[in-house]
C-alpha cells in the first residue's frame, strides 16, 4: 500500500510545482503591469524593482497555492483516468477512499503550514512592501504633484498647469505655516528634490513673485520677484532612509495580534454602552422634567453626546468586523487546500482530461467562483449583513459539501460531465 500512496503521490507532486510556478507567474504579470508605471516614472533601480517583485509573492504564494492543489488534483486524476490505471487499479480491489487518501492527507498538512505562513511570514513581508512602496512613491516627489489639481504638502498647497520631465511649469504655492493670510508664491517654472535624507522636500523655482501680506497691518502688501528661489518644506514625514512606519493595517498583522485588537475594542465598547446608558438615564430624567430654554440646552447636549458615543460604538463595531474577518480569512484560504482536493479529485477523474489546457480553464473557473464568493462574502461580513465566520467559511463548507456529493458520483462511476460531447456541441454552435 505505501508503494501506491508513494505513487499517487509523486503523481500529484509534479502538476503542482508546474502549476504553481505557472499561476505565480501569470498573477506577477498582473503586478508587472500594475507597477509598470511606477517604475518609469519614479526611476526605480534594478534593486528596489526586485525588492517589490520579491515581497509581493507571498501574498501571491497564499492564493497560487490553493489553485495549485485543485489544478493538480484534476490534472494527476485524469491522466489516472484517461490511462485506465482507475480501472486497473479498481479490479485489484482498491478503491477511491483509498487512492484519495494520500493526497488529501498531503493537503492536511499543507493547509496547516499555510495557517503558518498566513499568521507569520505573509503579514511581515506585507508590512515590508508597504514601506518599500512608500520609498519608491516619493523617489522623484515631483511625479507627486499632478498638473492642473491643488496638491496638499503639510503646511503647502502646490499647484502647476504642466509638467514637463522633472520639471514644473506654471507654479502657484500657498503657505499657510505661519500667518492667516497665506504666502503666495508664483513661478514660471521649477524643479522639487528631496534632502536630508528624504525628510525635507526643497523646491528651486524660476522667474517668479513673492506675495506677502503684514498680519499687523493687513492694508500692507508686500510684492518681490525673483529670479530663483529656493524652497524648504521639513519634515514632511515620508522619512524614508533612517524611519519606517510602524502602523500595521489588518493584512499586516497575525492572527494572535488582530485577536487582541479585537479584545481592546470590545472592552471600549463595554465602556461606551455604560456611558449610553448613563446618558439615555439623563435625558429620560430631563425629558420628565417641567421644560425650560435651560433644560433644552441640557438635552439638546445630552442627545449630542449620546450620538456621538453611539457613533464612536459603530465605528468600533466595524473595526472588529474587518478584523475578524481577516482573521477567518486566514484559515479559511488555507483550509481551501483539503476542500479543492474534494472537488479537483473527482472532476479529474469524471472528466477524463490530462490536458493542461482543460484542466487550467477547469480549475480558474472554480477558483474564480470561490474567489467571488469569499469577496462577495467580505463585503456583506463588513457591512454586518452576516457573520464574519459564515462570511469566510461559507465557500468552503458548499465547496466541501459538492466536493463530497461528487466523490460519491465517482465511486458509483457516475460521468458527471462529457467533455468531448461539450467540445463538439460548441464547436457545431461556432461553426
Amino acid at each position: 500500500m505505501k508503494i501506491l500512496e508513494k505513487y499517487i503521490l509523486k503523481e500529484n507532486f509534479k502538476p503542482f510545482i508546474v502549476s504553481l510556478i505557472v499561476t505565480t507567474f501569470v498573477m506577477l504579470l498582473d503586478k508587472i503591469i500594475d507597477l509598470l508605471n511606477l517604475i518609469i516614472e519614479k526611476h526605480l533601480d534594478f534593486f528596489t524593482v526586485v525588492k517589490i517583485f520579491g515581497l509581493s509573492l507571498p501574498f501571491i504564494l497564499a492564493l497560487t497555492v490553493p489553485m495549485s492543489v485543485l489544478l493538480a488534483s484534476i490534472m494527476s486524476f485524469g491522466r489516472l483516468s484517461v490511462d485506465n490505471e482507475l480501472v486497473a487499479f479498481k479490479s485489484c480491489g482498491i478503491n477511491i477512499f483509498n487512492l484519495m487518501k494520500p493526497t488529501v492527507i498531503a493537503a492536511i498538512i499543507l493547509s496547516f503550514f499555510m495557517i503558518y505562513f498566513n499568521n507569520e511570514i505573509l503579514p511581515n513581508t506585507n508590512h515590508e512592501l508597504k514601506n518599500t512602496m512608500i520609498k519608491a512613491h516619493y523617489r522623484r516627489p515631483i511625479t507627486a504633484i499632478i498638473p492642473n489639481s491643488f496638491n496638499q504638502m503639510k503646511d503647502y498647497t502646490i499647484y502647476a498647469k504642466k509638467r514637463i520631465g522633472d520639471e514644473l511649469r506654471g507654479i502657484v504655492i500657498y503657505n499657510r505655516e505661519s500667518s492667516k493670510f497665506p504666502q503666495t508664491i508664483v513661478a514660471e517654472k521649477g524643479k522639487i528634490f528631496l534632502s536630508n535624507g528624504g525628510n525635507t522636500l526643497k523646491a528651486t523655482l524660476f522667474n517668479g513673485e513673492y506675495h506677502e501680506r503684514d498680519e499687523k497691518f493687513p492694508q500692507k502688501y508686500k510684492l518681490s520677484k525673483f529670479k530663483k528661489f529656493t524652497l524648504s518644506l521639513p519634515d514632511l514625514g515620508y522619512k524614508m532612509n533612517n524611519n519606517r512606519s510602524d502602523y500595521r493595517g489588518d493584512r499586516e498583522l497575525s492572527s494572535a495580534a488582530m485577536k487582541e485588537i479585537v479584545e481592546e475594542k470590545k472592552m471600549k465598547i463595554s465602556e461606551l454602552d455604560d456611558n449610553i446608558e448613563n446618558f439615555s438615564f439623563e435625558l429620560s430624567k430631563l425629558k420628565n422634567q417641567k421644560q425650560s430654554q435651560i433644560k433644552q440646552k441640557e438635552i439638546k447636549s445630552l442627545k449630542n453626546k449620546l450620538n456621538l458615543k453611539k457613533d464612536k460604538k459603530n465605528g468600533l463595531l466595524r473595526d472588529i468586523r474587518k478584523y475578524e474577518v481577516e482573521i477567518h480569512k486566514k484559515y479559511a484560504i488555507a483550509f481551501a487546500c483539503i476542500f479543492f482536493v474534494l472537488i479537483g479529485v473527482p472532476i479529474g477523474m469524471m472528466t477524463k482530461t490530462s490536458g493542461v489546457g482543460m484542466a487550467f480553464s477547469v480549475s480558474s473557473i472554480i477558483f474564480l467562483l470561490y474567489y467571488g464568493s469569499l469577496t462577495l462574502g467580505e463585503e456583506f461580513a463588513d457591512k454586518g449583513v452576516i457573520s464574519p465566520f459564515l462570511a469566510m467559511w461559507i465557500s468552503n463548507i458548499i465547496f466541501g459539501i459538492v466536493g463530497i456529493y461528487l466523490t460519491i458520483i465517482s465511486v458509483k462511476e457516475m460521468k458527471f460531465i462529457d467533455l468531448n460531447k461539450l467540445k463538439k456541441m460548441t464547436g457545431k454552435i461556432f461553426r
